[in-house]
């Protein structure tokens, strides 16, 4: 039978105070596109997840608040 080999202890290395960055070799984001299409996704408190189960829930009750807010300040969040 043959001995399974041991894993090797991983050496842990510290965070380096600074990093540079070279910008001649970057490359530009290739999902950026994308995210400007799909929805904005946001975490929501426990307590609020047992209130709105889904999405279409928690859309609607947003929907409900934004109907109710005061026009000048929907305004100034553009």
């Amino acid at each position: 039978m043959k001995k399974t080999p041991t894993p090797k202890p991983r050496k842990v290395q510290e965070m380096a105070p600074e990093y540079r960055f070279d910008y001649k070799k970057a490359k530009p984001n290739r999902f950026a596109e994308r995210m400007k299409k799909e929805p904005l996704v946001v975490m929501i408190e426990p307590d609020v997840a047992k209130v709105f189960t889904s999405a279409e829930q928690v859309n609607k009750a947003l929907r409900a608040l934004i109907s109710a807010m005061p026009e000048e300040l929907l305004e100034t969040t553009k």
